[in-house]
């Protein structure tokens, strides 16, 4: 779950407990080429204003449209389903490219209680199902898993949410700055801890959260888990391999380190000085990023970036890395 799901889900939250009524659009189903993805929401407010996406084109138009002319009623069953691009001319008209097919759900809100409750849970960085009965518009909220997916059977639709991706820097330099910057700008939550006080400032709030205590302590104290990716930035074995030590052995799925070739080998021997196992080693990424002939602070925040983002979508990376750090 991005921040603009989350953003959707805040803001049906606060529409209801305002009293205004609030219909939920969900991608349960595409064919063919659609333009987003099944999970993605769009909440309709009673006075047409609206807030996510769903086709990002005209089936947006046409869902306001149905509130203006009358097609969502408030005495309408609570939950129906709708699809857009059936025929190759509903398609072009609807801006679905190459004849997709988009099915969504229209779910009158009632209640919000279920809209809190998942997002306080979301926000203790839980992974949640929710599961919502198309015939009686029941809304059920259940533990969920990392691999867990979407499942629709006509009947039930269970959507996963789940927190923001986060993102652990240790250290507050100029790289570290480049690399919040462009996180940040891919939703991922960013942290940042460096004990060297000389370095923190000119960070701006916005820019991260900075987490106190020395790096093998703050890796314990947010609570690493699946959803997590904690790079060392600093370039001084001192507090790098401090964190690796944590980092390695918890459940981040991705843990990586700055430094050349021949910087890695040795920080990997160092680190199986200190008693960590070559199973925990193995899943350290040194030297960071995709060859993309880097050099310069922000091309290696990108070619980092571009490797934590492959590997949380599940793309294999077959490509040998070369990126030498400066």
């Amino acid at each position: 779950m991005d921040s603009a799901d989350l953003n959707v889900l805040r803001s049906v939250l606060e529409w209801r407990r305002a009293g205004q009524r609030v219909v939920l659009f969900t991608v349960v189903q595409t064919w063919g080429t659609a333009p987003r993805a099944p999970g993605a929401m769009l909440a309709l407010r009673d006075d047409g204003v609206v807030i996510g996406s769903v086709s990002g084109g005209c089936v947006e138009d046409d869902l306001i449209a149905r509130l203006h002319d009358g097609r969502i009623t408030a005495d309408g069953p609570p939950v129906q389903l709708i699809t857009y691009g059936v025929t190759q001319e509903e398609a072009a008209r609807f801006g679905l490219p190459c004849g997709g097919t988009l099915r969504l759900t229209e779910e009158r809100v009632g209640d919000p209680a279920w809209v809190a409750e998942l997002l306080d849970r979301c926000e203790n960085h839980e992974i949640v199902g929710r599961e919502l009965n198309i015939a009686s518009g029941e809304v059920i909220l259940s533990p969920a898993g990392k691999t867990d997916t979407l499942s629709f059977d006509g009947q039930t639709l269970r959507a996963i949410y789940g927190p923001r991706w986060r993102l652990l820097l240790i250290g507050a330099g100029q790289l570290s700055r480049y690399v919040a910057e462009m996180a940040r700008l891919l939703d991922f939550e960013v942290l940042i801890c460096d004990p060297r006080t000389e370095f923190v400032y000119g960070w701006e709030e916005q820019h991260g959260r900075f987490v106190p205590g020395m790096p093998d302590e703050a890796v314990l104290n947010i609570q690493t888990d699946e959803r997590t990716a904690i790079v060392a930035l600093t370039h001084d074995p001192r507090l790098d391999d401090m964190a690796l030590l944590t980092a390695l052995d918890s459940k981040a799925f991705y843990v990586g380190a700055l430094g050349s070739r021949v910087n890695s080998r040795k920080r990997r021997e160092n680190l199986a000085e200190l008693g960590l196992s070559e199973a925990a080693i193995a899943r350290l990424h040194g030297p960071i990023g995709l060859h993309i002939g880097s050099h310069s602070p922000a091309e290696i925040a990108l070619s980092l970036l571009a490797e934590i983002v492959a590997i949380k979508n599940g793309v294999e990376l077959k490509q040998k890395k070369t990126v030498e750090s400066v």
